[in-house]
Order: C-alpha cells, then sequence, then structure tokens
C-alpha cells in the first residue's frame, strides 16, 4: 500500500507476498494479476504446516498474554510454551496453572519475575518464538530485545503509546527484516477470511472510488483495580494498566486502534491530520478519556469519523464502514450499492443442518499465530510491525488532537518527542501528577 507521507518518513515496506485462497466471487471483470494485486495478503490457513519444532516464550501473562501463549499452540503441530516472564509472581503462577490443566507443563526453571525478567526469558537459546503481551508501554524495549535475541515475534497492539515509542518500534522492525526475523502483529481482523474477502471486492472496484468512512468501539466501561494495602505507586499502576495513558496509550489506542487499523487498510495510506474532542464523566481510577470523537483527514476531501466510548448503558457498537461511489460496505461481510441493495456477501461454513454459522471457520486469534508459524516453516517472509505501528500512530494522533484541542498533522507527530511515563521505571514511589488532560491549554507536542 502507498501513501505519500508514510514513504517520506520510513521508506518503503518490504513485505513478502503470499498468496490467498479466494473467498466469494469477484464481483468486477478486472483482468489484472490478482496474485500481484493481493500480495502482502495473509494466508487462509486449516492449520500452520509441519516443520521444525518452535519453542515460545510468553512475556506478559495476564488474560491477554496466556489467551495467545493457548493460540500459539493451538495453530499447528510442534508448538511449545517453555518459558514465562511477568513482573508478578501471581501472575506467572495463574498462567502454569491453566497450562497444567492442559498437561503442558512449564518448568519452574523457565519461568522469571521483575523488570529485567524479559531478558532471562530471551536469553534461553532454545527459545524461537516470543509472544509480547504486557501492557503496550514495554512493547519498544521488549520487541528491541527479542530481535537482539534472533527470536521471531508475535507482539500484540497497540505497539506503542507515544511517537518516541513507534519510532523505535519502526527501527526494530528494520533490524528484524534485516535478520529475517517474522513478525506478526494483534491486529487480527487483517487475518480474518471475511475481512479479507471484502477488502478484497473493495479493491476490485466493488464500491467505487472511496469517498468517505467511519470507525467506532462504543463498550461499557472495561476492568479497573482499586488501590490495595501494601501497593506502592508503580505496583497500584501497573496492575490497573488499562486505566493510565502511559501504560496503555488510552482505550482509543488499546481497543479502538482495531477499527483504525482497518480504515487504514481500505484506504490504502494513513491520515494527514486530526481533529477531534474526548472528556471524562465516569471513570474512578487513572487519567483517561471516557470518549473520543476524531476526524481523521486522509486528504482529497476524505475523511474518516473515527469515535470511541468506554460508558456503561449505553448504546454500544463496535465496527467500521467504507462508503464509495458506487456502494459502501462494512468492512467485514457485506457490499450494498447505493440504494441498500446487497450487491456481496461473505458466505460463511455451514453447520450440520446446513444452517450459515455467521463466523469463520478458524477464529482470526489462531490465524494469526498459524500465519507467523506458516511464515517461519515456509520462508514466505512476513513483518507486520510496520503497519501496526503506522496505525497505532494514527490512534495517538487522534488522542493528541483530543486531549489539546488543536489540529494535529502527520508530520508533527511522528517527529514529536512526546514520551510518556516515568524517567525511571521501577517499584516503589513515582514522582508524578496524573491530571486528566484539558483542552485549549498550552501544551507541547
Amino acid at each position: 500500500m502507498q501513501n505519500i507521507d508514510r514513504r517520506k518518513f520510513i521508506g518503503k515496506t518490504a513485505l513478502a507476498g503470499i498468496g490467498l485462497a479466494g473467498a466469494g466471487a469477484i464481483i468486477t471483470s478486472c483482468k489484472r494479476n490478482d496474485d500481484k494485486k493481493f500480495a502482502g495478503l495473509p494466508p487462509i490457513l486449516n492449520g500452520a504446516p509441519k516443520g521444525k519444532k518452535l519453542k515460545a516464550g510468553l512475556v506478559g501473562t495476564g488474560a491477554r498474554g496466556t489467551g495467545a501463549a493457548i493460540n500459539f499452540i493451538s495453530s499447528g503441530p510442534d508448538l511449545e510454551i517453555i518459558a514465562l516472564a511477568d513482573l508478578f509472581q501471581d501472575k506467572i503462577d495463574a498462567c502454569r496453572q491453566r497450562f497444567d490443566s492442559f498437561k503442558l507443563p512449564i518448568p519452574a526453571e523457565n519461568c522469571f519475575v521483575g523488570f529485567d525478567a524479559y531478558k532471562k526469558l530471551m536469553a534461553i537459546p532454545d527459545i524461537d518464538v516470543v509472544i509480547l503481551a504486557t501492557p503496550p508501554q514495554f512493547r519498544p524495549e521488549h520487541f528491541l530485545e527479542a530481535v537482539k535475541n534472533n527470536k521471531h515475534a508475535f507482539i500484540e497492539k497497540p505497539v506503542a503509546v507515544d511517537p518516541v515509542g513507534i519510532r523505535s518500534i519502526l527501527t526494530t522492525a528494520k533490524k528484524a527484516e534485516a535478520l529475517g526475523l517474522c513478525v506478526v502483529t494483534g491486529t487480527q481482523r487483517r487475518h480474518q477470511e471475511d475481512y479479507i474477502a471484502t477488502y478484497k471486492q473493495v479493491l476490485n472496484g466493488a464500491i467505487g472510488r472511496i469517498t468517505s468512512a467511519k470507525a467506532f468501539w462504543n463498550q461499557d466501561h472495561v476492568w479497573f483495580r482499586e488501590r490495595e494495602e501494601g501497593w506502592n505507586d508503580m505496583e497500584y499502576m501497573i496492575r490497573n494498566w488499562n486505566n493510565f495513558c502511559w501504560l496503555c496509550g488510552d482505550h482509543i489506542l488499546d481497543t479502538h486502534v482495531h477499527n483504525i487499523d482497518v480504515i487504514n487498510w481500505f484506504m490504502g495510506k494513513y491520515p494527514q491530520k486530526a481533529i477531534g474532542y474526548g472528556g471524562r464523566h465516569r471513570r474512578v481510577t487513572g487519567d483517561q478519556y471516557d470518549f473520543f470523537s476524531i476526524d481523521f483527514d486522509y486528504g482529497n476531501g476524505i475523511s474518516s469519523h473515527s469515535m470511541c466510548r468506554q460508558i456503561d448503558s449505553c448504546a454500544n457498537s463496535t465496527g467500521e464502514v467504507i462508503v464509495g461511489t458506487e456502494g459502501y460496505t462494512n468492512c467485514a461481510n457485506t457490499i450494498w450499492d447505493p440504494d441498500g441493495k446487497i450487491k456481496w456477501q461473505f458466505e460463511y461454513p455451514k453447520d450440520e443442518n446446513g444452517n450459515a454459522m455467521n463466523q469463520v471457520k478458524i477464529p482470526p486469534y489462531v490465524q494469526e499465530h498459524m500465519h507467523l508459524v506458516y511464515a517461519i516453516r515456509t520462508g514466505n517472509y512476513v513483518n507486520e510491525a510496520e503497519q501496526t505501528a503506522l496505525s497505532t500512530l494514527t490512534a495517538i494522533m487522534g488522542r493528541t488532537a483530543a486531549y489539546t484541542g488543536r489540529q494535529i498533522t502527520w508530520d508533527e507527530i511522528y517527529k514529536s518527542d512526546m514520551d510518556l511515563g516515568p524517567a525511571k521505571i521501577e517499584f516503589g514511589p513515582v514522582d508524578m501528577v496524573f491530571e486528566t488532560p484539558i483542552p485549549g491549554t498550552p501544551v507541547t507536542i
């Protein structure tokens, strides 16, 4: 995919083309070479291929990390989790217990606790793959260490929380590429068969020229932790990481980045600027907003309205819509003409009674790990770090526009020295004030 701003900052992406089995009839009679046109799309697999046994280490053993590790070993044959790293022993114990229940014990000597635990894990020579699933503040540092130790990586989204972290990810991605290390990220919609099939239809002209878009992730407030007796400042914030911007990037990054990434994917470029607003009314911990409403300007009169909210007892929905001159799509499975008549729908597999199951055969959370293993074992190289870093930067641009009340340009946010979090990350007191951002006040980007 081409984008003038993207080329200006980091040059061309070097992604190897991977063939994709078709899903659904193509509407247009376009004569171009589909294999070349769809190069870079992930394969849709029934399982990762056989090959050399791959041993993985998990960094970040919370719910998402444990789930990702299970997805990894479920994706194909001869896959194993042999090591764990986390800041907290109770998280390690819970993860080991989960694997014990599968009769897949993880040796105690390969379990590491503390801020340097990830280094100890990555120093294990037998580890081929690392799964990075800590709070995203730590992702750039962990990704760099993985590449230094010659490990393939699965890295959860978002991949950073600030522009300094984004530039680190982009630099490390180039190092991974030079070493032939495969990298897959947790933007699972790009690995979801119905999304891929819909994208192919749009690329073939099914909705004509794209004119506008919208993306939304509106839900109830997610989990939070009240401070417990004995927790120092750092432990409290990290155990409540989903509510502090310096750790998670706010929910416009932590969840809504999925929808933002889909719009960037279908648009084939990144926005030039953003303006918007947000606010906080209900949260009881942390320093984040409850809602965001952002207009991303993609140039030539094309924009995407991007909104997300985490407030209980409100109307909820998650998804994307892209409008073109000849129709529109939900990006997931359906294309309509301008009058609302269905032009195309993805055909889902049927159950034993012949009824459509309304879901893809292989969940995308597993499919993305299948792709990683496939790439490692077949040599069909993949590196998704750059595209996910730039979608994360898009969300950071939107967040900054809302926090400040200013229009923020891509050039400005990319070059920004914004580096969130305390100067030294260690257990103990933290000399910082975590105030909710107030738009219209003086601030340095």
